[in-house]
């Protein structure tokens, strides 16, 4: 019985060929691999042996040999395949443990394409891919993790039940693998993916949930090794395991607090902002992204664009406050304490340090049954916006205008949102109608409304809408602009006194 081990990852790697060994294992291996387990006194031959020639072109050529893949290939059964493995002098190998050059983990430091190309693995996947195979004969291991099930199933005489578990893994590790070069190289090259038949995601897992969105639901938390930094990519500091409901949420009030002004706070329930504000510093800025909905608030998502300090924790855990998440660049070690030693719910509440987002373009990916659609993410352009009525935002209007506008794209549409200049103060999201966002977001605004900007994440059809934020006391109104009926909407609006801007972009979010 033969067993090939040439692995990157050496832990476990000398206990897993003890044991081997211990079965009767003729161990065969590669380079560092064969060293390691040499000095830690175990039998090995080397592949150069088995194969007749040394590793060559700077060890790019080592096991891609027939006397290698013969052996991994050769179906024991097959009795044309045993005569041609017998007349070539080929002897099966049964069981192989491979893990891959870390390309992953060289891209994501500095290094030129060269270094990048070296770090490309052609005989580890090969390797696996053919031991994967020919499963029904090879137990192929790519992950440390699996030594222990395997030896114990190789002594129960069980290994036949866990050979298309292992193949199945180890097909995924190469899809993985692969979808990260390519990924890469398209990156390096300047072609966007979208223009590519075909679309390799690749994903790792770096957390299981308890669940997913319902009880009934399973559900995990996976990372883009070559992706822009963002929630899977955090450092929780502080609290309980994070839910897939507490990432869905914390990703968008993430999102909405890195658009925001210097000094702000994002809340997010259920998907939506139900508050967002920018002030002298974060403790203010909370109390008043609070005060825009402080029942929705409860239980909430919290995020800030800088450090959460004494101030800013002390608002948070004030009495009447209960946060799920809250998320930010740093905390200093004061607010941590605070956090900790909160009366009721200081154990519950998640800490995370992440850093800011970068307002770049990514590729999103929704699953739907039977396939996946597609985009590019949806990032605001640097577009001049358009003064359309008679009557022109004032300069405290504009910045309420700015801020409402930054805060409508994170709002499920049809999307309104009514505020000023430091605040959000109400909220329309996910109406069937646009009219119906209207109302509800005045309705939450009341009084506040007098005065203040409203914001929508598309155009209005008809002049109704600007009728009844009329009616309100709204003073100034931003949108994109694109509806056949605009000439009318902006005649009523001049009719009304009302200032509009239009920006040319829509941004609907469903």
């Amino acid at each position: 019985m033969r067993a090939l081990l040439s692995v990157t990852d050496k832990s476990g790697i000398v206990e897993f060929a003890t044991g081997l060994s211990a079965l009767g294992y003729e161990l065969l291996s590669t380079g560092g691999t064969a060293k390691t387990l040499r000095e830690a006194g175990l039998p090995v031959t080397d592949v150069s042996e088995v194969t007749g020639f040394p590793e060559m072109l700077d060890g790019r050529v080592k096991t891609l040999h027939p006397m290698v893949h013969g052996g991994l290939l050769g179906v024991v059964g097959n009795p044309a395949h045993v005569s041609a493995m017998d007349e070539a002098g080929i002897k099966p190998i049964s069981v192989v443990a491979v893990n891959l050059y870390r390309f992953e983990e060289t891209v994501s430091k500095p290094h030129d394409l060269p270094q990048a190309i070296e770090s490309i693995d052609i005989g580890g996947p090969a390797m696996i891919r053919a031991s994967a195979k020919n499963h029904a004969s090879v137990a192929i291991v790519t992950d440390p993790k699996d030594y222990d099930g395997v030896l114990s199933s190789l002594k129960e005489g069980t290994i036949a039940e866990l050979r298309p578990k292992l193949a199945a893994k180890a097909f995924r590790l190469t899809a993985y693998y692969d979808s990260l070069i390519s990924k890469y190289l398209f990156a390096a090259s300047g072609v966007d993916e979208l223009e590519n038949e075909f679309l390799a995601v690749g994903l790792r897992r770096i957390q299981a949930f308890r669940y997913g969105e319902n009880p009934h639901q399973q559900g995990a938390l996976y990372a883009d090794g070559l992706g822009q930094p963002g929630l899977p990519q955090s450092k929780q500091l502080w609290g309980k395991e994070l839910s897939y409901n507490n990432i869905n949420d914390s990703v968008g009030a993430w999102e909405l607090v890195g658009d925001l002004p210097e000094n702000a706070c994002a809340i997010i329930k259920h998907g939506n902002p139900c508050g967002a504000a920018t002030s002298a510093s974060f403790g203010e800025s909370y109390n008043l992204a609070r005060a825009s909905d402080p029942i929705s608030a409860f239980g909430g998502i919290a995020a800030f664009n800088g450090v959460v300090d004494l101030e800013a924790a002390e608002a948070m855990t004030a009495k009447g406050n209960f946060l799920e998440v809250v998320l930010a660049t740093s905390f200093t070690p004061e607010a941590v304490e605070i956090f900790k030693n909160r009366a009721g719910w200081g154990q519950d509440v998640r800490l995370l340090e992440v850093a800011l987002p970068p307002r770049q373009e990514f590729m999103t990916v929704k699953a739907i049954r039977g396939g996946a659609i597609v985009q590019q993410s949806d990032e605001d352009p640097a577009n001049d916006w358009k003064v359309v009525t008679e009557v022109a935002p004032t300069a405290e209007q504009m910045a309420a205008l700015k801020l409402q506008w930054a805060i409508v794209q994170h709002v499920k549409s049809n999307a309104i949102v009514v505020g000023n200049s430091a605040q959000l103060l109400g909220v329309g999201a996910g109406q069937m109608n646009r009219v119906q966002s209207v109302r509800l977001a005045l309705d939450q605004a009341g009084e506040g409304s007098t005065g203040a900007a409203l914001a929508s994440d598309a155009f209005f059809p008809f002049p109704d809408s600007i009728e009844t934020a009329a009616a309100a006391g709204i003073a100034a109104i931003v949108q994109p602009g694109g509806s056949k009926k605009d000439q009318d909407v902006i005649n009523r609006a001049n009719e009304l006194g009302i200032a509009m801007c239009f920006t040319g972009t829509r941004h609907f979010n469903h």
